[in-house]
């Protein structure tokens, strides 16, 4: 069981929510944030709204002190919100109200899913190609979470969004079309190469941004 934690940033303008996530995407920004696949943060945008979605308190944290720190460097206004997802809910919490799980259990759980995915990276840093997929639902992308996991196939998800590594071009557009024919109705596919396969000595983004709704 792997934990969703939701960063809401409220910029006021719809501008400045473009502005923020293309600059957080910027393979040139500097950052404190893990740089491996499995540590991406997964980004939407709704109106002037960014949505960060991290896989524990911490990455979500540093992700919110990076925010504050290109805001006060622009001179933008801005809130921020962070929930955690409540399994049992099934709805974004404070991120202090109690799980079912207890401590020991929960970090037990998190240190297994990190080994986890980076087992299924390969250990590689960072895919030359990547396949990203908007479920409709978080359920639609835990139920495709695991039939990637079971078939040895790469990803990071981020509560309803998943970032598929490949290593080139050609096995990424085989992916597109296994994951199609997968994935729920409604998912939205999109490929492209990474900052890695274009520009070998940039580090590597931590932050794949998505279109649609941050909800």
């Amino acid at each position: 069981m792997s934990d969703d934690w939701r960063l809401r940033i409220e910029l006021r303008e719809r501008r400045r929510a473009f502005e923020l996530a293309r600059a957080l995407e910027a393979a040139e920004l500097e950052h404190d944030l893990a740089t491996g696949f499995p540590e991406r943060v997964a980004l939407s945008r709704d109106g002037s709204e960014v949505f960060c979605y991290a896989s524990s308190r911490e990455q979500a944290e540093r992700a919110r002190g990076l925010i504050e720190q290109i805001a006060q460097r622009e001179g933008w206004e801005v809130e921020s919100e962070l929930r955690r997802w409540h399994p049992i809910a099934e709805e974004w919490e404070d991120p202090d109200a109690p799980l079912p799980a207890s401590a020991a259990e929960r970090r037990s759980e998190r240190e297994e899913l990190v080994e986890r995915e980076r087992e299924e990276a390969g250990e590689s840093g960072a895919p030359d190609f990547e396949i990203r997929v908007e479920c409709r639902t978080h359920r639609d992308a835990l139920e495709l979470a695991d039939r990637l996991a079971t078939e040895g196939i790469p990803f990071a998800r981020r509560w309803r969004y998943l970032v598929i590594g490949a290593s080139d071009e050609d096995s990424a557009q085989a992916l597109v079309e296994r994951i199609r024919a997968e994935s729920p109705p409604g998912s939205i596919l999109t490929t492209e190469g990474t900052e890695r396969a274009v520009r070998a000595a940039t580090p590597f983004n931590p932050f794949s941004l998505f279109g649609g709704l941050g909800v």
